[in-house]
This record gives structure tokens, sequence and C-alpha cells, in this order.
């Protein structure tokens, strides 16, 4: 009660103009939430990239991403550098930088200034601002909000009861809506359904994605992929969810061991010598990982990553996708 309280007066000070809103000198488009994690946040910044990069409109402008760079050792403002380490920059903006290296990368906890600082220092001519919906001293021009499948809103409660962070009427300042991790098909009376459950106006966009797993991919260069036809696996994740991707490599190995850390977990020596011991158990097996984890496991001293575990140890690349082609046109041409 005390939560919802302190939530609506805080949004009421900033709906009444009481507390100052400022907006980007350039386009923005936000990608947030209302929940605590686990909507596929990082999938959808990349999938926005991913369109705009093939749009004849945005191709050939200055993209950027701006993220706060959760759990990050460094302050203010910084650009992600490709080589740049998990631990100083976050482990999200760094898998981004790497996979996009022609889009520059930012980290800032305060959006304000470091919109100014992209548009200013890189020219930016469009901005994705990276979970920044409850950051409410910055309006964004398009207001994205995730939703998980398995977890709707409204079915879920406040924090400590639940995962909400926000006030679940929160959703009507959003221009669009996307469910998340959703099965391979979703009929029309259900897509209704939806809408009719999150309370959406006709004027409000709404989408339906899944996530589709790539081939694994090597997390170091010495990794050796004969180790990918192993029949055993031993899964390290430090996700907030994993069980789909617990679900999707069960269909190929037998998961003879899973070491689960919190979100955004640095990895320590002990960590690694818990994988050790699991791969002493299971010496055939492969080791995988997912791609934000990748990005932390890189930050490991190398002394402390012996051969045996570098040459097979993997990461599954995840995309979020739409369920159809129209969907897929519809969400591109909002741009």
């Amino acid at each position: 009660m005390i939560y919802r309280l302190v939530l609506a007066l805080r949004h009421l000070c900033y709906d009444k103009g009481w507390k100052k809103v400022s907006r980007a000198a350039v386009p923005t488009v936000c990608v947030g939430n209302i929940t605590v994690g686990g909507t596929g946040k990082t999938p959808h910044v990349e999938l926005i990239l991913r369109t705009l990069l093939g749009s004849d409109t945005w191709a050939s402008r200055n993209l950027a991403v701006l993220s706060r760079g959760y759990k990050r050792k460094s302050k203010g403002f910084q650009l992600v550098q490709p080589d740049a380490s998990a631990a100083y920059v976050g482990d999200e903006p760094l898998q981004l930088a790497r996979k996009f290296p022609m889009v520059t990368v930012a980290v800032d906890k305060n959006r304000v200034r470091g919109c100014e600082q992209l548009v200013q220092g890189s020219k930016a001519g469009l901005i994705i601002l990276d979970d920044a919906f409850q950051y409410r001293d910055l309006q964004a021009d398009v207001n994205m909000v995730l939703v998980d499948y398995n977890r709707p809103i409204f079915k879920d409660k406040l924090l400590p009861w639940g995962r909400l962070r926000d006030l679940p009427s929160r959703i009507s300042k959003a221009q669009m809506v996307i469910v998340t991790k959703c099965p391979s098909e979703v009929d029309a009376a259900q897509r209704e359904d939806w809408r009719r459950k999150l309370g959406l106006t006709p004027e409000q966009q709404l989408f339906f994605t899944t996530l589709a797993y790539g081939e694994p991919e090597s997390v170091f260069p010495e990794a050796d992929k004969r180790y990918l036809y192993a029949q055993r696996l031993v899964l390290v994740s430090g996700i907030a969810n994993d069980a789909p991707l617990r679900s999707y490599l069960s269909d190929t190995y037998k998961i003879a061991s899973r070491l689960a850390f919190p979100d955004h977990h640095a990895f320590s020596r002990r960590d690694i010598r818990a994988i050790l011991s699991a791969l002493k158990e299971n010496p055939t097996a492969c080791v995988m990982t997912t791609e934000k984890d990748a990005q932390r496991l890189r930050d490991v001293k190398e002394k402390y990553l012996p051969k045996s575990l570098r040459e097979r140890l993997f990461y599954l690349p995840v995309q979020a996708t739409f369920l159809s082609p129209e969907e897929h046109q519809a969400f591109s041409t909002s741009f």
C-alpha cells in the first residue's frame, strides 16, 4: 500500500508539471517495462536496431543506444567500446557495442545528460533509451513497454508481493506494447483478449514476439566446436529466468549440471571452480551459457580459466522475432 502510494505521488508530480521534464534534441525511443527484469529488453533493443539499420530513412543516420549500465563500476557518461570490460560498462551495453559496431553505445545514469552528450559529441540522429520508462525526467518520443506472455501484468502484484515495479496503469502512457516470449502462434481471439485485459486504446499498437535461438558461438577463440556434438551439457546462467533456455537445450542435450547465478552476476574464482567441478563429473560435456553471461565470463582473468574450460565454453545467441511478417512490416513503418 505504501509503495503504491509513493509511486502514485511520484507520477502525479511529473504529470502535473511540478517536476521538470526534458526532451532530447533528437528523436528518442524508450524500451522499458513495469516489472523487475526478465521481459527481454536487450533482444528487443537489437530488434529495433536491425529494423532501423534496414530502413531507407534511418540506415544513413547516426544511431545511438543509451543505457544506465546496470552494476557497472564506472561513473557518469561513458562511451562503450567493443574491447571494454563488462565490469566497467555493464554486460548488456557491451553486448550491443560488440554486435553493432556501427551504432554508438553509451551509458549514463542521468539520461538527460547522456542524450545531450550523444547529440553534441557523437552527432546522434536517433537515440534508443534502454530501460528508461521509469526515468520521468526525460520524455521519450515513443515509449515501448514489454510484457512477458508467461507473467502478464494483470495477474501480477506490486513489489514485494509480486514483480511489478511500477503501477499497471502506467501502460496507458506507451505508444507501443509488445507481448514477449510468446508461443509460436497467438490467434486473433487471444490477441483481442490481451488488448482488453491490458486496457489498451485503439491508438496503442500491440505486437507479439517470440524468442528464436541461433547456432552456438564460441566465448573464446580457442573453443573446439567438436564439443558441441557432446550428449551432455553443463549450463551456466546468470539471467533473470533461464527456463526457456533450459527447455530449448533439453531437446538436444541432457543437462547434466546447472549452475544458476543472479542476474548480472560477476563471476568469481569460486564460481569458475564450481564450473570446473561440474566438468570433472562430466568430462565429455559441453559448457553452454547465454550471450549476456559471455560478456562477464570474458572479464575473468585468463589464468583462472584453464584451457579445458575455454575450449568447450559456448554461448547461445537469441533474437526477438515477430509472430508474423505483417507485424514486422507494421512495426517497421512505425519509425
